[in-house]
């Protein structure tokens, strides 16, 4: 780099996480101000722990056929659901699942003897074969 191209002002544009900055000077200038920037950023970080242990969330690994068992087991099927309310009522929850996931599942069920569907293809209506033992 020639001592004219060092001496011309440029513009920085960063962001680190949620914080963004702009900087604008000489390349000297902006590499030292990024350098104390990144230092300071990295120290804090040192210092305060992004998430604690008790805030954590625990992790949710369940499979889609694992929630509509849960709902067998809270007594939801004691009443007919299409596969669009299974679907919904997922989602209501916190679980997006794919409808062809949540339709697989629910075959799944019905061979495993669990649930029990009555009806034409695309209007099936899944109540439980056997309730619950609690």
């Amino acid at each position: 780099m020639t001592e004219a191209e060092a001496q011309k002002p440029i513009h920085v544009k960063m962001k680190v996480g949620n914080v963004e900055f702009e900087i604008e000077g000489t390349v000297d200038q902006c590499n030292e101000a990024v350098g104390k920037f990144l230092a300071t950023v990295t120290e804090k970080l040192k210092e305060t722990p992004l998430i604690t242990e008790r805030e954590a969330a625990p992790p949710r690994a369940e499979t889609c056929k694992f929630i509509i068992q849960r709902l067998w087991e809270e007594g939801w099927f004691s009443t007919s659901h299409g596969l669009g309310e299974v679907h919904s009522e997922m989602a209501k929850r916190g679980f997006h699942y794919d409808r062809t996931a949540v339709a697989h599942a629910l075959i799944d069920l019905v061979k495993d003897g669990i649930l029990t569907r009555e009806g034409r293809p695309r209007r099936y209506q899944y109540t439980q074969k056997r309730p619950p033992t609690r």
